[in-house]
């Protein structure tokens, strides 16, 4: 089995990666010495100072058996710097550690096989009550966190960051929720407690995190880019518990906010700046919803940002079929 680093040892090889310093054109030759040529120009392209990123997106609130598996395959062909996710990693939603244990060996073990290093970021899946955050915290550390890589910087947010109280609460209506979609009790769904909660689609983050980021951008004011990831959408809530406080401080920089949740992909330009929602690597999709598919998404980090979304179905091998999932 493929070994691991521990994640902040991966996390430090990682920042010491070196940036390509030749300012040279590429080596071309050929044995044409006069008339026509079959190419177009021999000004190629110096090497520049750029690396690709992934990111995956959610793999739960009903995970399709293999599809993560065949990702993880994909990316290592695609050969990404490093790849991100946007949460809802496991199935979570219990207080049972023996069952998150279960899950999260289930997912490591997959996510292992990958050829580079992978950052983990929390849902509403993976970070559901107390429980799931001690277990987070003693298997991967902080819930947010930031770190800079080529003079980019990368925030990590945690958007199911409430007060223990009002976590207990959201945990317990989720549960009655659920239980009547599962037609355990009787009732509608969009009349339950938990479906009011402005918690449930677009999360909340804490003044603590706040401060930590506004600290982070304080100390990182001149990067090439920010990106600012998250599962739920917290630039959508409008209140102290939303995006706004960091967004005025972002609007002073080149910017772009990614998340995932509503396993449907979206983007909109939001303060002249891309926010995008992704869909889904292996979770549930609405069969109606065009635009809820499996896909990874490339970040080639140049003088700008170049993303690129490539659904799984038409990222294949050198025998034009989708790579085999690493789980056959």
């Amino acid at each position: 089995m493929k070994l691991r680093l521990p994640f902040f040892l991966s996390l430090g090889l990682l920042l010491l990666g070196c940036r390509h310093q030749s300012s040279t054109a590429p080596k071309f030759e050929h044995d044409l010495t006069a008339g026509p040529t079959p190419w177009t120009s021999t000004q190629f392209e110096p090497e520049e100072e750029d690396f690709t990123f992934a990111i995956i997106s959610d793999l739960n609130g009903g995970e399709r058996e293999g599809v993560y598996s065949t990702a993880v395959a994909q990316l290592n062909r695609l050969d990404p710097t490093f790849v991100l996710s946007v949460g809802d990693l496991i199935d979570g939603g219990t207080e049972d550690s023996l069952q998150l244990a279960k899950e999260w060996d289930s997912f490591e073990e997959r996510t292992a096989r990958l050829n580079m290093p992978f950052f983990h970021l929390g849902g509403n899946h993976d970070l559901t009550n107390p429980i799931m955050r001690t277990f987070w915290k003693n298997r991967f550390g902080p819930r947010y966190y930031h770190f800079l890589y080529e003079d980019v910087l990368f925030l990590m947010l945690d958007s199911e960051d409430y007060e223990e109280k009002r976590m207990l609460e959201i945990y317990h209506a989720r549960a009655e929720a659920i239980k009547i979609l599962d037609g355990e009790v009787e009732g509608k769904y969009e009349e339950s407690a938990y479906y009011h909660m402005p918690e449930r689609r677009i999360g909340g983050i804490n003044r603590e995190q706040i401060d930590y980021f506004k600290k982070v951008l304080d100390k990182y004011p001149d990067v090439r880019w920010t990106f600012v990831l998250m599962h739920k959408p917290l630039w959508m809530r409008e209140d102290s518990k939303g995006l706004g406080e960091l967004e005025t401080l972002l609007n002073s920089r080149a910017y772009t906010v990614i998340n995932g949740h509503f396993h449907s992909f979206s983007h909109r330009k939001r303060q002249g700046r891309d926010y995008m929602i992704l869909g889904t690597t292996g979770g549930s999709q609405n069969p109606t919803d065009t635009m809820s598919f499996d896909h990874v998404t490339l970040v080639r980090m140049a003088k700008e940002p170049v993303i690129t979304h490539l659904k799984m179905e038409g990222i294949l091998d050198e025998t034009g079929q989708v790579p085999k999932s690493t789980d056959e």
